[in-house]
């Protein structure tokens, strides 16, 4: 008789030869079914923590909120060590990274939480922490962390000061009404000087000097100073156990055993296994299997209350059934659901090819990242595939990077685009598409100009932070890209924050590296959207031997046109083989031909 999987993944447990023990001292390598057991099950050896005895006024929920690199991940590593949360060892470094891109680039991709327990004067609290990426590409994971949160820990580098995505974070936090308490970390540094960095948050962020706890997070000076100004100054949250079951999903995660693992923030009532459950979203009703705590790991608990941080697995078998920003209610006890979370708007489009491989690895991908948007798309050159939908180049990088070390799979990754829109004038073309403004992600849907009354580009305002003496290169560079200048404000007297409105397509490929480039690596960069502008664009063709070329269509702007186009056929010429024959190479604009090479 054949044995279901759940079985046979038993039998392998108890069949388990005792020759098969490893002499004393050495790692022990399971056998695959007892692996895959062990997990499964594993979580149900350990013993529940009993949450009842931490009320909302002993909780403090908060986030960790910085630029890259100014020390979020090594200061979560000191604060999870000096709670006990993990044991003290010289090994503890990005313990709260748990991807391999994560460790291999040194960033944080994917905001993880862990609940601490921390004994304030005779007083035990429950402080649940969520370390957030840095870059700006992963705005979107910052965002939703910060839903969870009551306050936040602002990290600023005493070497470098505030840069651009310390103030994209700052007013992230500050819209959402949360505590807010700067850290000046690295003050062991030999060039430090958190004097000149309390002024900087003084002058920008208008909190008092005296309000800043400065520390080391690598040497661990003065970390317990940071939690005693968090249960200080971070309020408990404001919600009730006898009110009805209210639970927001701020993450999900996929497990092939479990199904999905939602990481739930509780905002009213309080749940348990064996609870029935509803999704606001699908309105699918679950059981609950099994709720807990992270500390970083699954440590599962009798029950989860009213301002805990959690998680809950309650067979969702389909990766598309925890919708992030979803609200959890209790079955035949309907809520008013929880205002979701912004969707992400895409600013950068790529296309990927290898099209069964893909499917059901990006379902599960886009489900722990549901910043990303997914089109099926097909093309000549290419085959079948999907149009994603980033939030920047970096975002494109990482996202491909985990699908082929976390899926095992090839990926063909075209050239990023930007979305445009056309207003259209066509009667026709309106009745065709149902609307008067459309949007453009391929070049092939780019609408003639005499059925469209005018074309739109995605704009943002960009921030840049820089030493004084970058900024005659800076502007030029920006005045290059089309940019407009809103703002120029001396942060101090060495220090100038510049704010841009750039067209999005002059900065998603080079102009990072160009602008570290010019100011020795010393300048940052962040931006923000700021919506559609009228352009005047033109679709741009590439012609092998008179025949357009498809994948080689872009859109541009006028003024770039002819630039482009040299630069395109130039590129053309190097890169394709040589024939025994001549081949032309042109740009067109329409019928008209702007550059040419052979």
């Amino acid at each position: 008789m054949a044995l279901s999987g759940r079985t046979a993944l038993c039998w392998a447990r108890v069949r388990l030869p005792c020759s098969a023990a490893a002499p004393r001292g050495s790692p022990v390598r399971l056998p695959a079914g007892l692996a895959a057991c062990q997990r499964l099950y594993g979580s149900r050896d350990k013993e529940k923590i009993d949450m009842s005895a931490y009320p909302v006024e002993r909780i403090r929920n908060f986030s960790i909120i910085a630029h890259v690199d100014h020390g979020k991940s090594t200061l979560a590593d000191r604060l999870l060590e000096i709670t006990g949360t993990i044991a003290k060892t010289d090994r503890n470094k990005q313990v709260l990274d748990k991807l391999q891109v994560e460790r291999e680039r040194g960033i944080t991709v994917k905001a993880q939480s862990a609940s601490l327990f921390y004994d304030h004067k005779g007083v035990n609290y429950l402080l649940n922490l969520i370390d957030t990426p840095g870059h700006v590409d992963f705005n979107y994971e910052v965002s939703r962390s910060l839903s969870a949160c009551q306050g936040v820990l602002l990290v600023v580098d005493a070497n470098e000061g505030i840069q651009a995505q310390t103030v994209a974070n700052f007013y992230l936090a500050f819209e959402a009404q949360l505590a807010i308490i700067p850290v000046i970390n690295k003050i062991d540094l030999k060039n430090a000087d958190p004097e000149r960095v309390e002024k900087q948050i003084e002058k920008l962020f208008d909190i008092p000097v005296n309000e800043c706890v400065r520390i080391s997070a690598k040497q661990g000076t003065n970390i317990e100073k940071v939690l005693e100004k968090v249960i200080e100054k971070i309020p408990p949250p404001q919600f009730n156990t006898t009110d009805p079951l209210k639970a927001l999903v701020f993450d999900s995660t996929f497990d092939h055993y479990r199904g999905v693992i939602a990481n739930i923030a509780i905002f009213g009532g309080e749940i348990q296994k064996g609870h029935k459950i509803v999704s606001a979203h699908t309105n699918k009703r679950y059981e609950v299997n099994e709720v807990g705590i992270l500390t970083p790991d699954e440590q599962p608990t009798h029950k989860l209350y009213a301002g805990q941080v959690g998680y809950l697995i309650a067979g969702m078998k389909e990766v598309t059934e925890a919708q992030i920003g979803d609200t959890l209610f209790m079955y035949k006890q309907p809520v008013e659901p929880l205002p979701g979370f912004k969707s992400a708007k895409p600013m950068v489009f790529a296309d990927q090819t290898e099209y069964n491989n893909l499917k059901s690895a990006l379902e599960r991908l886009t489900l722990n990242d549901s910043s990303v948007t997914v089109h099926r798309d097909s093309s000549l050159a290419l085959g079948a595939g999907w149009r994603l939908g980033f939030l920047g180049l970096l975002h494109m990088e990482v996202f491909n990077q985990r699908l082929e070390q976390e899926y095992n799979t090839s990926v063909i990754l075209t050239a990023p685009t930007v979305p445009y829109k056309a207003v259209l004038s066509s009667a026709k073309l309106i009745k065709e598409y149902g609307n008067s403004e459309i949007t453009i992600i391929n070049p092939a849907q780019f609408p003639d100009k005499h059925s469209v009354s005018e074309y739109l580009e995605p704009t943002v305002l960009g921030t840049i932070v820089t030493p004084q003496e970058y900024i005659g290169k800076i502007i030029v560079l920006c005045q290059d890209r089309r940019a407009v200048q809103k703002e120029m404000l001396y942060i101090d007297e060495h220090r100038v924050m510049l704010k841009y409105l750039f067209p999005l397509n002059e900065i998603v490929v080079d102009f990072y590296d160009a602008l570290k480039s010019l100011s020795s690596g010393y300048a940052s960069f962040d931006y923000e959207d700021a919506g559609y502008q009228a352009a005047d664009l033109i679709k741009m063709d590439i012609l092998i031997n008179g025949n357009p070329v498809e994948e080689l269509a872009t859109i541009i702007h006028s003024d770039k046109a002819y630039a482009t186009g040299k630069f395109l056929c130039e590129r053309l010429k190097d890169a394709i083989p040589r024939q025994l024959f001549e081949i032309a190479i042109q740009a067109a604009i329409g019928k008209k031909i702007i550059a040419r090479e052979t």
